[in-house]
């Protein structure tokens, strides 16, 4: 599939602002727990999946997921498979939900869900970590990451649509 202008304009800015939420810090934000940073660089994702689809959505999740796997600060991100895929799958699960739903905080949750769930998820089925330890961490880090990005993400649809 070939992108159009406004698809490729629109990767190229949420990709740029993913990177920019992890170069500055503003998108990884450290705790005191297990996995050490809490994350909202997954909502550019999420837009990008509700903005422009499932394909504009799995490019910037592929430059989430590679700008964590080569700033790893936890050994299960270098692990590629962990790092990339499941931030591919929270553009296009995020679409997909939106898709179904017209809600964009119900696409918000599929999204963070995505991300936590299939980071957490592989690590424990590939033996990173024990499912306690996922499972704390899934409650400590994931919940909240639901509400700030759904928030986040209904307040930037919202005014999106408005300036269309």
């Amino acid at each position: 599939m070939i992108l159009n202008t406004r698809q490729l304009a629109v990767a190229g800015l949420l990709a740029a602002i993913t990177i920019v939420l992890g170069l500055s810090g503003l998108g990884l934000i450290p705790v005191p727990t297990a996995a050490g940073r809490a994350t909202i660089m997954h909502v550019p994702v999420i837009l990008a999946g509700i903005l422009e689809g499932p394909l504009v959505g799995g490019m910037v999740g592929f430059i989430f997921g590679f700008y964590s796997f080569s700033t790893a600060a936890v050994p299960f991100l270098l692990d590629p498979v962990i790092a990339i895929l499941p931030r591919v799958l929270v553009g296009v699960f995020s679409h997909y939900a939106y898709k179904i739903t017209g809600s964009s905080p119900v696409a918000a949750v599929v999204g963070t869900m995505t991300n936590t769930g299939g980071v957490l998820g592989l690590a424990v089925l590939r033996g990173y970590l024990p499912l306690e330890a996922a499972l704390g961490v899934a409650a400590t880090h994931g919940l909240p990451e639901i509400v700030v990005a759904a928030v986040l993400v209904a307040l930037v649809t919202r005014s999106l649509k408005r300036n269309r």
